[in-house]
């Protein structure tokens, strides 16, 4: 799986892809505690509410993002997504009222949302050859999954030290950092495609996709496993700090605990299918 890093290109951005990774777990580590801080044991309910807002951003600014990243400069469109992120992240500590967490988190999850499929829509430009593409992709997924072990373990341990408003900071650097890495290399032109309206670009993934009977098996799948995610990423933070009156570093490694299941999981699940 590795072997897709020896190319330069594809290490740049996948290394952005990590680092960013890394400052969104940071993030939502230091949102927990900043909704704990602001509405005590209504916590629950602002994030919530943020994660809906997280899930109306996703919904509606993805399939435009990816219509769009097959036309536009994919470096300079990584680049700007990642500089909107660092600039939410530098306002997120200052935020003193509820509905200022609201705003900020729907513009940067709306950035994220273009993010993503700008980054996944490089790879098989990148990686032309179908193996290649396979084990960049599984690479893609693994980094997701490390992401909510590492983020957790690491802000438990700088809460030890510093206070969760610096959490943020963090979020800032890795969005830079990612920038700085997407720029360091020159990525592919799209390729040209049969030219389509944007009406039919942006909603074509969606028709296909509910027109297979397997995919939308997939979809309610997806659901269940959504409900007891949301679950984890709302109420932990009060379970921990309201009911057991534990520290915020109990937080994050409760978090990394969620996190350390789902990456057991995901390591052990290619054997266990094989036998």
């Amino acid at each position: 799986m590795l072997e897709v890093l020896a190319d330069r290109t594809y290490r740049h951005l996948f290394l952005a892809q990590v680092i960013a990774l890394v400052g969104t777990g940071l993030a939502t580590v230091a949102l927990g505690l900043l909704a704990y801080d602001l509405a005590g044991a209504d916590a629950g309910a602002v994030l919530g509410t943020a994660l809906a807002i997280k899930m109306i951003a996703y919904v509606g600014v993805a399939p435009v993002a990816a219509a769009f990243a097959e036309r536009l400069p994919r470096r300079t469109m990584l680049v700007s997504l990642d500089l909107v992120r660092a600039a939410v992240a530098v306002f997120l500590p200052f935020v003193t009222e509820v509905w200022q967490v609201y705003v900020l988190i729907f513009i940067l999850q709306a950035a994220s949302a273009g993010f993503t499929p700008t980054f996944q829509a490089s790879i098989p430009d990148v990686l032309p050859r179908e193996k290649d593409y396979t084990r960049a992709l599984s690479l893609s997924r693994l980094a997701y999954d490390l992401e909510s072990v590492v983020s957790p373990m690491l802000a438990a341990a700088l809460l030890s030290v510093i206070s969760f408003h610096s959490l943020f900071a963090g979020t800032v650097i890795g969005f830079l950092a990612s920038a700085a890495l997407v720029v360091s290399v020159v990525l592919p032109s799209p390729q040209p495609t049969e030219p389509r309206g944007i009406y039919e670009r942006t909603t074509r993934g969606i028709r296909i996709y509910l027109a297979t009977p397997r995919l939308r098996g997939l979809l309610a799948l997806n659901l269940a496993v959504a409900a007891a995610s949301a679950m984890v990423i709302v109420n932990t933070v009060v379970l921990v700090q309201a009911k057991f009156g534990l520290s915020q570093s109990d937080t994050a490694l409760a978090l990394a605990a969620f996190g350390g299941g789902s990456m057991i999981a995901a390591l052990a699940l290619p054997r266990l299918l094989d036998s």
